[in-house]
């Protein structure tokens, strides 16, 4: 799929079918998420891949948001990926932890993967840490960053408009607006 398709069909998807996600295209998506960069090469973020059910439930109720759909989504979902980063493997400037961003650019990467295979996904961060990490058996070192649902969509939903990009990019300071005539999507 061309790379801007992608990303225009990219969206959070809560609503899935029973299909297997193919192997082959598993082994894409982690691939992809090996590729992404990270703070001075260090890795600092881990995968883990629940294809088990019984493990998927009991991920589902560690969903802390104001809906069921995401609970839903991770329980009906074929594979379910989590992932996991090690604030010790990585670095920190000014305040800012590079394991969070690492794990973030690893996680898109593998979620534009799944889009480019042909599976929705959404990615969750409102959970309950602490049983995430006593269901999988985390070690207490590492920090559970986000966790999807992967699987063929049962919902055609359109991605969000985009946002005016007037109101969001500017060039060379604050007060200049980006001009829309470069852009690809609009």
């Amino acid at each position: 799929m061309d790379f801007y398709k992608v990303l225009e069909t990219r969206t959070s998807i809560k609503k899935f079918k029973t299909d297997q996600v193919r192997e082959e295209s598993i082994g894409k998506m982690i691939n992809a998420a090996m590729l992404s960069p990270s703070w001075k090469n260090n890795t600092s973020y881990k995968f883990i891949i629940v294809d088990d059910q019984r493990i998927r439930e009991k991920l589902g109720e560690t969903i802390n948001n104001d809906t069921e759909d995401a609970q839903r989504a991770i329980t009906d979902a074929p594979i379910t990926a989590i992932v996991v980063g090690n604030p010790s493997e990585s670095g920190q400037i000014n305040g800012k932890d590079f394991y969070l961003v690492d794990a973030a650019i690893a996680m898109e990467h593998f979620i534009l993967a799944a889009t480019n295979e042909g599976y929705g996904t959404c990615w969750i961060a409102s959970f309950d840490e602490n049983k995430i990490k006593n269901i999988l058996g985390i070690p207490k070192e590492y920090k559970v960053i986000a966790i999807t649902p992967i699987g063929v969509t049962e919902e055609a939903k359109n991605h969000y408009p985009m946002k005016p990009v007037d109101s969001h990019i500017y060039l060379n300071n604050w007060e200049n607006e980006y001009s829309r005539k470069n852009l690809v999507m609009s």
